[in-house]
């Protein structure tokens, strides 16, 4: 049985360090071997003692396969390339993890780690991620960062309901899934979350899964990879060819950057022509030949970068010419022949011709012809473009949206006047992009993708764009209106000036989001989700309630915002996929497919979690909040271990372990136990309340002070001092802030 290693850093078993410091400029003699098997050796690369640079050796086996030296797993070579972008390509072994399909129990695992040498990484833009199984979640991370943490995670879930559910060549989810990486990837190590103790919260099991008795997972060169439903049972011996990445790196005292080492001892662009470029995958730099120039970088003399003659036959496609063409140092020269002129005296793409031909007199008399002809053309073909762009706007609804009050429509040239032609990206929303935009009145505003509309989607995206129109609430993000005359339809929301949640939270390490800033967020998010459920015109359930879609503007003021899970609670909803994010999902929702309102309320009690703890919904590697916190609640009757110590003091306990206790009621496994958003949101404004006022001995909540104040749907009876007397006065969230807002 294969056995992961602890750490993935000590499989290494490569010890060499890339100390760019004290690189030799070696030159590999002539006797160097130049090719095994099939595959081509070029230096920094090489065979035996003297034939390659510290990290980047070869060994030739003896039936002629190339492998990268010095990893814990053999790792063959099917192709290596110095210019004009450093890769190997190499086979890897897949990961897997095998069950016993009687008892659900593993049998038999290997998590892939390989231990790759650190002058590699893999390529994020050469490769993807596959999970194959019918119910797992698998993920990778980086290599551990200054904190002991991962940089990063990155998986997808793959699961089945049923034998024959998944489809050959499908490859979303039903068996399969695939996700793109990030770069930074060091190690091929994978985690199938399914094998874990946590798992069975989530309802995995391996038991009677014979048609799928593996979860397998494996980083694979893009578009070489088919699914097979047979692949789900794949041979666990099986490798697939893997795109990395290489650069000169130097471990011992930081990576270095081409300013840092050019030019200084043990610089290893060493050829005439040649330049040094910052890796594009992580620290560490590369070398290429200048423009104008070919061969390796890495050698001196008739093996390095050599002028290229443009004018040969091998060049042409890369070097055009129309005219007679001579080659420079460095460049090269393209003329007409004596007697010719090309048009703008532009030989390279334009065709030469006599300069005062018998043909040109003849076309200066047809001149206005051919511009009348052209001027009819070009209004022929505005007129088509209108044209189309009419039947977009129709496709996308526009006639049934153009009298929405509220909601403006803005043309596609006015659209791009807006985004200045997308020129500031601000993220990737759900369906795309999204850019953010000024108006013609200096409103900011964020423009993002919606889905496709087709004639059967065309009713349902004009229901959803009107409903958001009509949903007129400080805490939900508001829609200011839509491009319709793309092929996608655009929607342009108010701007978020801070960000999401996520960001402040989790990734501005240095700004500490204090605990009154974190209760008005949770009472402003909660407001909104409450708006959404029982006050808009139509109710409705978000279904993707995370930090990530709740921003917040330059006063902090939290927005619902991506709808694009949302659903209208006109009758229930069975979701044939599960769609989400692990760790915000309702349990029931994964389980049985029933998106409820409750699924909100599941997701906003992790949301509270992580205000009050100020941890990530998985942090330290492998830990989820949710269940680490109720294992102390629990345990404890408190959760005062786990507050976030930034924000934690002894004035403070109680209105955190309030927030904590309600958090615990929302996280509750059955629908009919979990308050209501209502609910909810009224306690969290209580809380606000106590902290504001301080806890009275009083049992009425309402007594605050010498005035107590009797609610009543229009006015409210005000009692001062020794003497009372009735005061009618309308009761609003403007002159009442302890009430919750409509």
């Amino acid at each position: 049985m294969a056995m992961r290693p602890s750490i993935i850093w000590t499989a290494l078993l490569l010890p060499v360090l890339f100390l760019a410091d004290s690189l030799l400029a070696l030159q590999p003699p002539a006797t160097c071997q130049q090719k095994c098997g099939s595959v081509d050796m070029h230096f920094p690369f090489g065979i035996g003692d003297g034939c390659f640079l510290p990290g980047f050796e070869i060994e030739c086996t003896t039936g002629g396969t190339p492998i990268l030296a010095g990893n814990n797993n053999t790792l063959a070579v099917l192709n290596l390339t110095v210019m004009p972008r450093p890769e190997a390509e190499v086979m890897l072994p897949i990961a897997y993890n095998c069950y016993n399909t009687t008892s659900g129990t593993s049998l038999d695992w290997f998590y892939g780690s390989v231990g790759i040498s650190p002058a590699y990484r893999i390529s994020n833009t050469s490769n993807e991620l596959i999970v194959l199984g019918c119910n797992t979640f698998a993920y990778t991370n980086s290599g551990p960062g200054n904190t002991n943490l991962y940089s990063f995670y990155t998986g997808c879930v793959a699961y089945c309901d049923g034998e024959g559910r998944a489809e050959d060549g499908a490859c979303a989810g039903i068996g399969c899934c695939r996700v793109d990486i990030p770069p930074g990837l060091t190690d091929n190590t994978m985690t199938f979350f399914a094998s874990y103790t946590a798992s069975t919260f989530f309802g995995y099991t391996h038991t009677n899964l014979t048609y799928s008795p593996c979860d397998y997972a494996f980083i694979v060169k893009k578009n070489t990879y088919d699914f097979r439903v047979s692949d789900l049972k794949m041979d666990t011996k099986t490798t697939k060819p893997l795109v990395l990445d290489w650069a000169i790196r130097n471990i011992e005292d930081g990576n270095k950057t081409c300013a840092e080492v050019k030019n200084k001892p043990g610089y290893a662009c060493v050829s005439d022509n040649s330049e040094c470029l910052d890796s594009y995958n992580s620290e560490g730099y590369i070398c290429n030949c200048t423009s104008g120039f070919w061969g390796n970088p890495y050698l001196t003399g008739e093996g390095g970068c050599q002028d290229i003659n443009e004018c040969d036959d091998k060049w042409k496609p890369y070097y055009p010419c129309k005219g007679v063409c001579h080659n420079k140092v460095g460049s090269y020269g393209c003329d007409c022949p004596s007697g010719q002129k090309a048009h703008d005296d532009n030989a390279y793409e334009n065709v030469c011709a006599s300069k005062f031909p018998v043909e040109a007199r003849i076309a200066l008399g047809i001149s206005l012809g051919v511009f009348v002809l052209i001027v009819a053309l070009l209004l022929a073909f505005i007129m088509l473009q209108k044209r189309k762009l009419d039947k977009l706007f129709e496709k996308n609804g526009g006639e049934m949206l153009k009298n929405v009050n509220g909601l403006s429509i803005f043309t596609k040239d006015v659209l791009k006047k807006i985004t200045k032609d997308n020129a500031e990206f601000l993220g990737n929303g759900s369906f795309g992009n999204v850019y953010k935009g000024t108006l013609p009145d200096n409103t900011m505003v964020a423009v993002k993708a919606s889905i496709k509309v087709d004639e059967a989607t065309k009713e349902e995206f004009v229901d959803e764009v009107e409903i958001q129109t009509q949903m007129i609430h400080k805490n939900i993000l508001k829609l200011v209106g839509c491009c319709l005359e793309v092929e996608v339809p655009v929607l342009v929301y108010e701007f978020a000036a801070n960000g999401s949640l996520q960001d402040i939270l989790h990734r501005k390490k240095d700004q500490v989001l204090p605990l009154d800033s974190r209760l008005d967020i949770a009472i402003g998010s909660a407001e909104g989700l409450k708006y959404m459920h029982s006050y808009a015109t139509h109710a409705m359930r978000h279904g993707d309630v995370k930090p990530d879609n709740i921003l917040l503007d330059d006063k902090l003021t939290p927005k619902i915002a991506d709808f694009g899970l949302s659903k209208l609670l006109k009758e229930e909803y069975y979701a044939k996929v599960v769609v989400g994010c692990m760790g915000y999902i309702d349990p029931v929702f994964m389980k049985t497919g029933l998106l409820t309102q409750k699924s909100d309320v599941y997701s906003f009690g992790a949301v509270l979690l992580e205000l009050i703890t100020g941890k990530k919904n998985v942090y330290d590697e492998k830990l989820s909040l949710i269940i680490e916190y109720r294992k102390v609640y629990e345990k404890e009757r408190s959760g005062r271990a786990m507050f976030d110590n930034d924000i934690t003091t002894e004035e403070d306990i109680s209105v955190l372990e309030e927030m904590g206790k309600l958090a615990m009621d929302c996280l509750k496994e059955d629908l009919e136990d979990r308050p209501d958003m209502t609910e909810v949101a009224e306690q969290l404004v209580m809380i606000r309340r106590n902290k504001k006022f301080g806890k009275s001995n009083n049992t009425n909540p309402d007594n605050i002070g010498d005035i107590t104040i009797y609610n009543s749907p229009t006015n409210a009876e005000v009692v001062s001092g020794p003497t009372r007397a009735n005061i009618s006065a309308k009761v609003t969230p403007s002159n009442m802030d302890i009430l919750p807002s409509p």
